[in-house]
């Protein structure tokens, strides 16, 4: 449905405020629980077949309200099953989602912003540059959209059952769109998933991780990337605003709050640039006895990227050495890059730019 702008859109809406919007037009409290129920798990577009809620209600509804979702541009499928959508986000802008099937989960990869503002070099999206933060409703709606067009899960179940912000936009940058977008995934009347199965990835927002393990503990990645500080300010600038220590003193903080839970550290192989063995060291040092997980992930190429990917021979070397001295090194298997949904590549379509730089992407990037 194309959003109607003099309306509002519920499909943003949690729970405690569409009480609001409810108790606005005189109807009572559960009322946001049976239209929850009916948008996340049912799949209404319109109010028309909501049978428990009273004609008059849905006429009244249909006058101030409507359930719209972003709008669908392309659909791309890989030949690994991996489904690739752009979406429109208005005024000539668009964000990529991208779904994951795998035989017992099925994780779908979400946008939280209209490009990104961070620059990381090595990224796709960073440089696209930085028009907007998206809305909540268009947050949700790339997960709603998902589970109404995919095929359910063998058990019955929506497909699916797991939601990273590891697409464009670093997701701390958009928090206020951020945490009702988790309350409703969360949420018994919307999507049901459980803490564990949301994973919020920052490039490291120290004082938004803090908040955040207040607000909606869920699962947390921290794009790393490098052993030390003077080369990560190189790759990932938002470092020299928050450098290492600092940022894993808030992980260390932020799996406190949480029994049993880790933090996964995403770090992207580049051949020369960050994957000797002497960083594979230095690496598992910083995390060594601590709550954390190593996720491996292969540089994906884009146009205009310097960068290369390490050998394969050399990733296992660098997870054997991480592993040796007892930290947990996972590798992440490359999906979609056939068309360019692999980590590092979504782009989007990000015009009007609002170029945000905490660094100089064009600065030759060496080994430190």
């Amino acid at each position: 449905m194309q959003a109607d702008a003099s309306k509002q859109n519920l499909l943003g809406l949690p729970q405690p405020v569409l009480e609001t919007f409810f108790a606005d037009l005189g109807e009572k409290p559960f009322r946001a629980r049976q239209l929850m129920q009916w948008i996340h798990q049912r799949g209404a577009d319109g109010f028309d077949g909501m049978t428990d809620i009273s004609k008059g209600l849905r006429e009244r509804l249909d006058e101030v309200a409507n359930i719209a979702l972003p709008q669908v541009v392309s659909e791309k499928r890989s030949s690994d099953g991996t489904v690739k959508w752009l979406f429109s986000a208005g005024g000539g802008q668009a964000i990529e989602t991208v779904f994951i099937p795998e035989p017992a989960r099925g994780t779908l990869c979400i946008s939280s912003q209209v490009g990104c503002a961070l620059n990381c070099a090595f990224c796709a999206t960073g440089a696209q540059g930085f028009n907007r933060n998206l809305t909540t409703d268009e947050i949700v709606g790339q997960v709603c959209h998902a589970n109404r067009v995919l095929p359910p899960r063998a058990s019955g179940d929506p497909a699916v059952s797991n939601v990273v912000f590891m697409g464009m936009g670093e997701p701390l940058a958009n928090y206020r769109s951020l945490i009702p977008a988790l309350e409703i995934l969360i949420s018994d009347y919307a999507y049901g998933l459980s803490r564990r199965r949301i994973t919020v990835s920052t490039s490291g927002i120290v004082p938004q991780i803090n908040r955040l393990g207040d607000d909606c503990n869920v699962s947390l990645a921290v794009s790393l990337h490098a052993p030390n500080d003077e080369l990560r300010c190189r790759i990932v600038p938002i470092n020299r605003m928050h450098p290492i220590a600092e940022l894993l003193q808030a992980c260390w903080s932020y799996a406190a709050k949480r029994a049993n839970r880790y933090v996964t550290f995403e770090y992207v192989m580049l051949k020369g640039v960050n994957d000797s063995l002497q960083h594979a060291t230095q690496l598992a040092n910083l995390l060594a006895n601590k709550p954390a997980k190593i996720n491996l992930i292969p540089f994906n190429p884009f146009a205009g990227s310097d960068f290369e990917c390490s050998a394969a021979s050399t990733i296992e070397q660098f997870q054997r050495r991480i592993r040796e001295l007892g930290v947990i090194a996972t590798t992440r298997k490359t999906r979609g890059d056939d068309i360019d949904a692999a980590c590092g590549q979504l782009a989007g379509k990000v015009s009007d730019r609002i170029r945000v730089r905490l660094g100089d992407r064009k600065r030759r990037v060496a080994a430190s």
